[in-house]
């Protein structure tokens, strides 16, 4: 491991907010306001939500719904499936277009082993629910955090595209871990890994929706402050180049170096083609700032006859 990466690990603070409890609080006040209703996060039972883990790991969560419940009618319990014929279990996730056949093997073989090892009770940390069949860190941490609150971070693919923008995090995946954990409020697991994957699957997409999607971490995100959304499974940014979105970022960046401008000399140094009555002129850069007035990014105020912006400290 390069010293670098040594830093990355060792030191995941340094890449987060001085005010990490503002972060966890607007990510949660999110969360809890509205997201998308899936049938397993109205459940804290092991069992339906190691069902979900599993199904989810190669189909997208809308067709998860179906099969989910279709699922548990017919197994309704781990003794059900533990006692189930595996070729019966195997059929039914051919039938569902679930992915490979050997995850139906392992799911039944981990509910024999609920049954035959833990007399039926599912374990409750992360570390003893590895051990079941086709169980690994990633499922076990998030059985553990949507069943007991007892997990740690949740890190998928949407959870590393959310840290690379937001906090700079690098692509590595100790990195990734530190960091996941370092934000993970104590005993706060189920909502936390929830709240932090619903940002990767609603606002924080590979075409993020910032400000449609209301991301609570506009205010700390470096992504959306300089207007570079690439991201590990993002290696390009389409459609950036002269977007609202890429002259949002420079404003910001501008005033962070200069801290306020009158309208006239912020203009320029966003767009080198700014003129104060043309096309990208005051009204434009006016427009401009009042989006990130709404966003809590920037002040604006008349002062002398002209129009001042600066960040929002």
């Amino acid at each position: 491991m390069t010293t670098g990466e040594e830093s990355a690990v060792e030191g995941p603070d340094e890449h987060l907010p001085a005010d990490v409890d503002a972060v966890r609080e607007a990510l949660v006040a999110w969360y809890e306001d509205d997201h998308r209703a899936f049938p397993w996060r109205e459940t804290d039972d092991p069992y339906e939500i190691l069902v979900s883990e599993v199904m989810s790991q190669q189909t997208q969560l809308g067709r998860v719904a179906e099969a989910w419940e279709a699922f548990l009618e017919r197994w309704p319990t781990v003794a059900d499936l533990a006692a189930a014929d595996r070729a019966e279990v195997v059929a039914f996730w051919t039938d569902h277009s679930l992915g490979y056949n050997n995850r139906a093997k392992y799911l039944h073989e981990a509910a024999r082993q609920v049954r035959d090892d833990h007399g039926g009770t599912f374990p409750r940390d992360p570390a003893a629910l590895s051990e079941l069949m086709g169980v690994g860190p990633y499922t076990a941490n998030a059985v553990a955090s949507f069943a007991f609150n007892n997990g740690d971070a949740v890190v998928d693919t949407n959870v590393k595209r959310v840290l690379y923008r937001a906090f700079e995090v690098p692509d590595d995946d100790e990195a990734f871990e530190a960091v996941a954990r370092a934000l993970v409020p104590a005993g706060e697991s189920r909502v936390w890994n929830n709240a932090v994957m619903e940002l990767g699957g609603v606002a924080c997409e590979k075409t993020p929706a910032c400000d449609e999607a209301g991301c609570p971490w506009r205010e700390w995100c470096h992504a959306y402050g300089t207007g570079d959304f690439t991201a590990p499974d993002v290696p390009t940014q389409p459609e950036f180049e002269g977007s609202r979105r890429q002259m949002r970022g420079r404003v910001v960046s501008v005033l962070t170096e200069y801290d306020e401008l009158p309208l006239d000399e912020l203009g320029p140094r966003v767009r080198v083609d700014y003129a104060p009555d043309g096309t990208y002129g005051r009204e434009w850069l006016g427009d401009l700032l009042a989006d990130l007035a709404d966003d809590g990014l920037v002040d604006v105020e008349q002062r002398d006859g002209d129009t001042v912006a600066r960040l929002r400290r």
